[in-house]
């Protein structure tokens, strides 16, 4: 047998495993460019397709009721987050991640920010990126 065919009788089954697992998928994105935000466009309430709100406070304190974040990937609660908690922006070459810390939880949740035309999103996994779950998108108020 060469080694080309042994090779793939050795690499086929491999890569429909983790085809099966989705591992090959890259996971989506939502459409936009990374931007950074300053202060006062992070300091306002965002909005998801559900309609949960997260209120991030100038003072960096939130409110959340109902938002959808990243959910807890180690014990599988996949519930949107309500409470109160903090927020601080992390800047970086490629834009700007918002850290939220939920005070109820003990948790945090990571969300990256974007602008796609004229809106601006904060958005992160749910879960493993793997899973295939949709994606968690908080849209600013227009303005």
């Amino acid at each position: 047998m060469t080694r080309s065919r042994w090779s793939l009788l050795v690499l086929a089954p491999l890569v429909c495993t983790l085809a099966g697992c989705g591992r090959l998928a890259v996971p989506p994105t939502p459409k936009g460019e990374p931007i950074g935000l300053s202060l006062p466009q992070a300091a306002v309430t965002w909005t998801d397709e559900r309609g949960g709100r997260l209120e991030l406070k100038p003072d960096g304190t939130i409110t959340a009721d109902h938002v959808c974040s990243d959910y807890d990937i180690i014990d599988g609660t996949d519930e949107p987050r309500s409470g109160s908690g903090t927020w601080e922006i992390q800047a970086d070459g490629d834009g700007t991640t918002v850290q939220v810390s939920f005070r109820d939880a003990g948790e945090e949740s990571w969300y990256a920010a974007l602008r796609n035309g004229g809106t601006l999103k904060l958005w992160t996994y749910v879960g493993d990126p793997d899973e295939g779950k949709p994606l968690c998108i908080l849209a600013a108020p227009a303005g």
